[in-house]
């Protein structure tokens, strides 16, 4: 491309809408390749565009360009509507899932949380992960459920190589993780069968480093139900701290809103029906925050008719 060429390209190109995506990327550190699939624009084409450089058509580009934009302008207005995040309140039912994560990393134990959904214990844990050195979080799901594949994803957390062999891979996670007084997190650890919760357990004997299972009743039942409670023999004898939260308990729902201000006696207990309910503190939560965006639509403080609303919107029933 001569020079000329590359003058008419430029010409071609929004210039102002090139700088405030280089700022964009400047202010937040962002990679070209994140930008690429914010904006499901191929990472090629859009490195020539941000060059000036690019061939092909530069309003289709700008116009993806222009409807990412768009729709962080949306996102950053919403937000601003909605008060500050409360999904975190340090509940006595979040207290005992941040005691159990403790006492594991600080005695290289080996912790059982169990118990419903929606109570926020996999909330608690990632606040006790951003809080504490050396934690490494790993989320169970059913394609996950034997040695090599959970054992390639505890690798992945701790930012090794997953490749060769499952003992290969099973020996880099001990070297990297003994001696560091650390702890690693099984979320949903239900999904997990026998095998791939003892190549956990053997991680444990030979480093020390603390574990945490967390996950719903399930967890618990197979280590001390049935026939299966031989095969998990080795595991049940090292849990040294066990935490049922088979329900939220109503001081974990005042505290949420108490944080949220909600004072009013009506309200509270609208709010309490809710927080019993499946799905627990997480839909009072999911509640409060679409309330409080009706509230501020409409210029009004937050009401009982304002949560039934947003309640009913978000498609319960009492």
């Amino acid at each position: 491309m001569t020079k000329e060429q590359r003058k008419t390209m430029k010409a071609k190109r929004n210039e102002a809408l090139a700088d405030a995506v280089e700022q964009i990327i400047a202010d937040e550190s962002l990679t070209q390749a994140s930008v690429s699939k914010l904006t499901n624009i191929n990472a090629a084409r859009l490195n020539q565009w941000l060059k000036g450089t690019y061939l092909g058509d530069n309003e289709k580009i700008e116009q993806a360009i222009q409807r990412w934009l768009d729709s962080r302008e949306s996102e950053a207005e919403l937000e601003g509507k909605l008060p500050a995040d409360t999904d975190w309140v340090r509940t006595p039912s979040a207290s005992s899932v941040m005691s159990a994560l403790s006492f594991a990393q600080m005695a290289g134990s080996i912790s059982v949380v169990y118990g419903g959904a929606g109570i926020g214990k996999t909330t608690a844990i990632r606040t006790y992960q951003n809080q504490a050195p050396n934690v490494w979080l790993v989320t169970a799901t059913p394609t996950v459920a034997r040695p090599g594949p959970i054992l390639t994803r505890i690798a992945q957390s701790l930012n090794l190589r997953t490749t060769g062999a499952v003992h290969v891979v099973e020996s880099n996670i001990i070297e990297r993780v003994q001696g560091t007084r650390g702890l690693i997190v099984i979320d949903e650890a239900q999904h997990l069968c026998h095998r791939a919760l003892d190549s956990i357990r053997a991680i444990h004997d030979a480093t020390g480093v603390g574990i945490c299972l967390s996950g719903n009743e399930i967890v618990y039942a197979q280590l001390t139900g049935g026939t299966r409670a031989i095969g998990f023999a080795q595991l049940f004898s090292r849990v040294s701290k066990r935490v049922r939260l088979s329900k939220p308990q109503d001081a974990d729902i005042a505290a949420i809103l108490d944080a949220w201000g909600i004072t009013d006696k009506q309200s509270r207990k609208f709010c309490l029906a809710i927080g019993k309910r499946p799905g627990a503190l997480r839909g009072l939560s999911q509640t409060l925050r679409l309330a409080t965006l009706f509230a501020n639509n409409v210029g009004e403080p937050l009401s009982l008719q304002i949560i039934r609303d947003a309640w009913t919107d978000l498609g319960g029933d009492l």
